[in-house]
């Protein structure tokens, strides 16, 4: 217990001599009072009545044995930044234990541990400082209310300086990570939704916002028109819509502003991004919710934009190029179905129905993609067949039939050498989409798995619309009719498990049909 003589020694000094801090934030210092006494608990409360450090006044929690806060930390309610340990509680050396649990086990090397003790015959402090990672170590008679204040006000300046340096690390190490997932080559939808996620990424790891405060939207602008790509928290519902009917008067000032500034700004809660990439195009950030940062927290989100910024420029030309090398392979495929007096709409639909078996199928996003741009190259080789023979109406005599086959062969030759990944993949389509599942195709009598599966894919895809269109040789056939021919070649054209997805999928496949009709 304490006398009325230990009472005392807490009697109130001057602290003018210690200079405010200003003030970054309006959320209270915690702290943690760990002691058996009652009263050493109420005394510390009053000597720190009215205490105050950068503008945060304190919050001081208390725990009365070394299992109690070990309870509280375990809790994770608050972030100590002190903790005032006594010594001996429930055991002898109860407080020297708790602070080697907080530095090992909870593995927490930030708040600032104090050791205080009222006998220190049982702790000596040169042995306790040397073998424990305390902060430092007061007897209870030496604490006069000054000597309390200085030591909570230069442990919250510790505290205080030692996180935002472990702030700026994790700022860095967020922007760091997020740079890796924002250069990797993804269609636009997906970067948008990235840069959205690692902005949301980056506040919650440098500020006190909690994930499910923070509301905002990524947007593409392109001349006279908007669009929302991606969203989160109250504007989850607004994907697709414009920003004139997502935001309400003072949101689209605000967002009408930046634009026109093209740039950052950032103010009151509000993060509003704006990046335009050499195409003209331009992406917009939309991020609220969080408190007011620090200039710290500011100058990792500008340095976060900037790499924002030539990620979206990068990501455009990108986009740009896929775009352009999807538009050469559609004119290239078209121009050879043209020979044989096939639609363009053939290739579409042939590209379309190969991605829905794809995806049905189980292949992974990469290989859908791949799969659908490459698809429209299975007939390239046609491109070597005389007309005559291409669009006779007639069958082929079998001197004619052995020169119609060689466009297999004849398409992979062309493809095959491309370092390009799509032309590679579309010659593995060229030359497989006529063998067989059971080795009787051509050209090279192939067969079950040892045919690529992009292979047996296009072929299923191909000859379904072939079957439901009309062609040179034939009018076009009924659903059923095309339905009951596949089926028929189960496990002799086709691989069953794929004549199974067509049927599962035959609506879907109907529909794009639809869409893209000759």
């Amino acid at each position: 217990m304490i006398d009325n003589d230990d009472l005392m020694v807490f009697a109130s000094e001057s602290v003018s001599e210690i200079a405010e801090v200003v003030a970054e934030s309006s959320l209270c210092w915690q702290v943690l009072v760990v002691d058996d006494d009652p009263e050493v608990h109420t005394v510390t409360r009053l000597a720190l009545q009215g205490f105050k450090f950068a503008d945060r006044s304190l919050d001081i929690h208390s725990a009365y044995s070394a299992e109690e806060a070990r309870e509280l930390f375990l809790k994770g309610d608050a972030n100590y930044a002190i903790a005032l340990l006594d010594v001996v509680m429930e055991s002898d050396h109860a407080g020297l234990d708790l602070a080697k649990w907080i530095r090992e086990e909870l593995k927490d090397p930030h708040v600032r541990l104090i050791l205080r003790t009222g006998q220190s015959g049982q702790a000596p402090e040169r042995e306790v400082i040397c073998n424990y990672d305390i902060n430092d170590y007061k007897e209870k008679t030496e604490l006069t209310a000054n000597k309390l204040f200085t030591l909570i006000y230069s442990s919250l300046r510790s505290y205080r300086d030692m996180m935002t340096l472990y702030k700026s690390k994790q700022g860095l190490e967020s922007i760091i990570e997020s740079s890796a997932k924002l250069f990797a080559p993804q269609s636009l939808e997906t970067f948008t939704s990235s840069s959205l996620e690692q902005l949301a990424k980056l506040l919650t790891s440098t500020t006190s916002a909690r994930p499910s405060a923070l509301h905002g939207f990524a947007a593409q602008l392109v001349k006279d028109k908007d669009h929302i790509l991606a969203a989160m928290g109250r504007f989850s519902g607004a994907i697709s819509k414009s920003l004139q009917a997502a935001l309400n008067a003072v949101e689209l000032q605000r967002v009408a502003q930046a634009v026109e500034g093209n740039g950052q700004f950032i103010g009151d809660g509000i993060y509003i991004g704006v990046y335009e990439s050499k195409m003209h195009r331009k992406h917009l950030l939309f991020l609220e919710g969080f408190e007011s940062l620090t200039t710290l927290d500011k100058q990792l989100i500008q340095i976060f934009g900037q790499n924002i910024g030539v990620a979206f420029d990068n990501q455009s030309m990108y986009n740009e190029v896929e775009l352009t090398q999807r538009e050469m392979v559609y004119r290239l495929s078209e121009a050879v179905e043209s020979r044989s007096k096939e639609t363009s709409n053939h290739v579409k639909r042939m590209a379309l129905s190969s991605r829905a078996l794809g995806q049905a199928y189980g292949l992974n996003e990469r290989e859908v993609d791949v799969l659908y741009k490459a698809a429209p190259l299975h007939d390239i080789g046609k491109i070597a067949i005389p007309d005559h023979i291409l669009n006779k109406p007639g069958k082929l005599t079998p001197e004619e039939w052995v020169i119609m086959q060689s466009h297999a062969q004849i398409g992979y030759d062309i493809l095959a050498t491309s370092e390009l990944e799509i032309l590679r993949m579309g010659a593995v389509i060229a030359g497989g989409h006529h063998e067989n599942w059971d080795g009787s195709g051509y050209p090279n009598a192939v067969s079950g798995e040892s045919i690529h599966i992009f292979a047996r894919i296009a072929a299923l895809a191909d000859v379904f619309d072939a079957l439901v269109n009309k062609r040179s040789y034939k009018e076009s056939w009924s659903l059923d009719k095309a339905l009951d021919f596949i089926d028929e070649m189960r496990g002799i054209k086709f691989q069953p498990e794929l004549v199974d997805l067509l049927f599962d999928n035959q609506e879907k496949l109907m529909a794009i049909q639809r869409e893209y009709a000759d």
